[in-house]
């Protein structure tokens, strides 16, 4: 099976016994690789995980390609307060639902990182916002700048968690796949 690589690729080490977790990336493709280093490992991949022994197993020096799900959207405007009302483009929807995790980026002043989704209009009103806005749990009340974010786009993102065997190191790298193996 052939790898095309997405973006850079990170590790961390994991210990026997305890549950580490990455940093949030966002979601650039369908199938992450993960290869467990000196010692097998239990992962899970999630908004906020913390991978227990009944995760996905991958045994020691192997590796393992699991799916993502990606999604996206380019950003229309944004309203700001103590939780800030993302709207994307009318004739389109909200591609994501309550309980994900979405970073915004291509904007001035309005981008953030791994934020959770807390609700999705899905009323059908005079305003006209069916299923174009969500509401994300992210502080923006002190930007007092007007949204122009022409280039700017909500992603979903995750993080890797790793649930030791042993010691040892997860590499993980977002892939594209072609072929068979």
């Amino acid at each position: 099976m052939a790898h095309r690589p997405v973006g850079a690729a990170s590790s961390f080490s994991f210990s026997a016994g305890t549950a580490t977790t990455s940093s949030s990336f966002s979601v650039q493709s369908s199938v992450l690789r993960l290869v467990a280093v000196n010692a097998p490992v239990h992962v899970v991949i999630d908004g906020n995980p913390s991978a227990t022994v009944t995760d996905y197993y991958v045994p020691a020096d192997t590796s393992a390609t699991l799916a993502l799900t990606k999604a996206t959207n380019r950003v229309a405007g944004i309203t700001t307060g103590a939780t800030t009302i993302v709207s994307v483009p009318e004739g389109t929807q909200v591609p994501f639902g309550v309980g994900d995790f979405v970073t915004l980026s291509g904007s001035t002043y309005h981008d953030f990182e791994h934020k959770e989704v807390l609700s999705v209009d899905t009323t059908s009103n005079y305003e006209g916002y069916f299923q174009t806005r969500m509401t994300v749990n992210h502080d923006s009340s002190g930007i007092v700048t007007a949204f122009s974010g022409e280039d700017a786009s909500v992603f979903n993102s995750v993080k890797v968690s790793a649930f030791g065997k042993g010691t040892g190191y997860l590499h993980y790298q977002q892939v594209q796949t072609s072929g068979i193996a």
